[in-house]
């Protein structure tokens, strides 16, 4: 694992320096370490326009109105540099136990097909299902500990 650098003794110059070192280190691997990485995230889709505010113009006076309900779906999936792996539409609302399960059917089904071998490095974010305890505990389960830690 590398270390964020020790800013506590150093001055802006020599902080600044340092922290372009750590965030240039991964360019210098090498290309058989990066393609051993199996990104992973879950989205949410809208089928009819935004999850955020929309703003309509209308005449003055006049009632805007929607033609049409919205809809949404839930998926997961995982890529490498070798390609995609599985792609899945999640039904259920999405829990900790529901990510658990989706790993267990898909993470390293996909690895075996995108060939990434027994040891690889899974990457996903900070999500409090993906740092939960318990699937933690499903990833060192899995043999996914060590050099191929989950990254959160």
């Amino acid at each position: 694992m590398v270390e964020w650098p020790d800013r506590s003794h150093s001055s802006v110059k020599g902080t600044n320096a340092a922290c372009l070192e750590f965030a240039r280190r991964p360019l210098k691997d090498s290309q058989t370490v990066r393609n051993k990485i199996l990104w992973s995230d879950e989205t949410k889709i809208e089928l009819f326009g935004l999850n955020a505010k929309c703003h309509i113009w209308s005449k003055p006076g006049t009632i805007p109105t929607v033609n049409h309900g919205g809809s949404s779906i839930m998926l997961w999936g995982c890529f490498s540099e070798a390609g995609t792996g599985r792609l899945v539409r999640i039904e259920a609302k999405m829990n900790r136990a529901k990510y658990r399960e989706i790993l267990d059917e898909n993470l390293l089904q996909s690895a075996q097909g995108l060939r990434l071998g027994q040891r690889f490095t899974f990457q996903q974010d900070n999500d409090p299902k993906h740092t939960a305890k318990t699937t933690q505990e499903w990833l060192r389960d899995k043999s996914l500990s060590g050099p191929a830690t989950a990254q959160t």
